[in-house]
């Protein structure tokens, strides 16, 4: 297995569902702590209306809060037009394009069709290549939707082909439900890799598989892994879809598997600890609570 890229979204993904609402800046108090234990990439907010998901106003300051070597380093997730038009004017040079693999799903989280959704895609990408933006494309309920059951992997595989074609830089695969298991996995992207674009995993560990099937992804081909800090996270729209996989769950199962990350696994768990603090709740991940491999001398001391 080669290094991955890790993508810690617990600011956006992973509070966007919480029902505590942080501060501006206390999210970009939590970026700036994930950038520094080595997370190379962080999908920082959401331009999305305020009113539809409370958590993630203020998306503007939050960005304003870093240096701007900071921001080289973060992402913004766009549902529209409007919304990309934000990000552009916060400086961002990274966006993530949301798109369903399902109509019922694409009405209920962008309230467009699947086929505006593509339209708005295709409208990103020849904007994202005007002004020198990076952009990647999300697409979510690649093994199950709340609303529609089972997808179909040949579903799935006809939308990365026809968003593989507007060139994003990476194409991610979402189980965003949690339904996902390793076999599911390995074989969406092994029959993906035709296509020739880079691919990404983002998996929810709502029922146990999360870390399972990024490794399964991993060897199956996947250049960039999701995670969220302390496992939190959850989508307003999709009913029981709780907890990302936890980003230090990922760290720690990679570096003991001989898989370099570059990331700090003592500085991550701080970090998700300190997010619990802000929270007032506990986080979920299970390297959060219990700690990385343990030591001689922690054993001593226990």
């Amino acid at each position: 297995m080669t290094e991955p890229l890790i993508v810690d979204v617990s600011p956006r993904d992973g509070l966007q569902n919480d029902p505590t609402v942080l501060s501006p800046e206390q999210r970009a108090r939590l970026c700036q702590r994930l950038l520094a234990a080595g997370v190379r990439r962080v999908e920082a907010v959401s331009f999305v209306n305020p009113k539809r998901v409370p958590a993630m106003a203020g998306a503007e300051e939050v960005v304003a809060l870093h240096s701007a070597r900071e921001r080289e380093h973060l992402i913004g997730l766009v549902l529209n037009l409007r919304g990309f038009e934000r990000a552009l004017a916060t400086g961002l040079r990274r966006v993530n394009v949301s798109l369903a693999v399902t109509e019922s799903f694409s009405q209920r989280n962008q309230g467009l069709s699947r086929v505006e959704a593509e339209r708005f895609a295709a409208e990103v990408a020849a904007r994202a290549r005007a002004e020198g933006v990076a952009w990647t494309a999300t697409l979510s309920v690649c093994f199950g939707c709340p609303f529609e059951g089972r997808v179909a992997p040949a579903q799935v595989l006809a939308l990365i082909e026809r968003v593989a074609a507007l060139a994003p830089e990476a194409v991610i695969l979402a189980d965003t439900i949690g339904v996902a298991v390793p076999r599911a996995v390995t074989h969406l992207i092994s029959a993906a890799a035709p296509f020739g674009i880079p691919l990404g995993g983002h998996f929810h560990d709502t029922r146990g598989t999360g870390v399972a099937n990024a490794l399964a992804a991993l060897e199956a081909g996947v250049v960039q892994l999701d995670g969220s800090a302390g496992g939190v996270g959850g989508c307003p729209f999709a009913p029981g879809a709780t907890g990302n996989v936890a980003t230090e769950d990922l760290v720690y199962a990679l570096e003991e598997s001989g898989v370099p990350t570059g990331i700090d696994l003592d500085a991550l768990i701080a970090c998700s600890r300190w997010l619990a603090e802000q929270l007032g709740h506990p986080v979920p991940g299970a390297v959060t609570r219990a700690g990385g491999f343990p030591t001689v001398a922690a054993r001593a001391r226990a």
